[in-house]
């Protein structure tokens, strides 16, 4: 645990996902949350019925900065390949966990999964994304095995800036500066002034 401190956003990002029953993406707003008791980072979006948080704990975080820096050196020097099952996971796997739950109900219980995520790249028509392709999973949590078993496979489209933007906030560094800046406003002493007679 890095500190006792309740989940925040950071921020959000771009990222694109495939449009249903096309060849082509749609634009998404990601919302970064930073859960500093786990020191995991959760990717919150909406995709067709659902309600998704992808987790990224240090390490994965970790690797994807770096798959997206070995991308970002392919891309310049046009080695990149049009073989989607050649660049799905190029770059490498991370370890994964995954909630999701229904939109548009009342009462709806939250899944689980530990997906393996798959760090690559792909085509779009002419058009290279970085991209995280996460894989179907077993449902944890057991709430519903007749009816939910696993989790979906998605993939998850950045172009270099957007993926840039993601890095940044992945950044460990980074964390713990918007983690100190929490926790002295948390700090009993932060509220007091502070006064020194002569």
């Amino acid at each position: 645990m890095l500190a006792d401190v309740e989940p925040f956003s950071i921020g959000s990002v771009n990222a694109s996902f495939e449009k249903m029953f096309s060849s082509d993406v749609a634009l998404v707003d990601v919302e970064v949350i930073f859960y500093p008791r786990k020191n995991e980072v959760a990717l919150a979006f909406k995709y067709g019925t659902l309600q998704y948080w992808q987790f990224w704990d240090e390490g994965g975080r970790k690797q994807f900065i770096d798959a997206l820096s070995r991308y970002k050196e392919d891309f310049a020097n046009q080695r990149l390949i049009t073989n989607t099952n050649r660049s799905r996971a190029i770059y490498g796997t991370a370890e994964g966990r995954c909630e999701w739950k229904m939109l548009n109900l009342s009462i709806s219980a939250t899944y689980c999964s530990s997906p393996v995520i798959g760090l690559g790249y792909r085509f779009v028509g002419n058009s290279p994304y970085f991209t995280t392709f996460q894989n179907e999973a077993k449902e944890e949590t057991g709430l519903n095995p007749t009816g939910v078993s696993k989790s979906n496979s998605f993939t998850m489209y950045f172009n270099r800036a957007q993926g840039e933007d993601l890095a940044r906030l992945f950044d460990q560094a980074y964390l713990l500066e918007l983690l100190g800046g929490k926790t002295s406003q948390n700090s009993p002493e932060a509220s007091k002034d502070v006064y020194v007679e002569k």
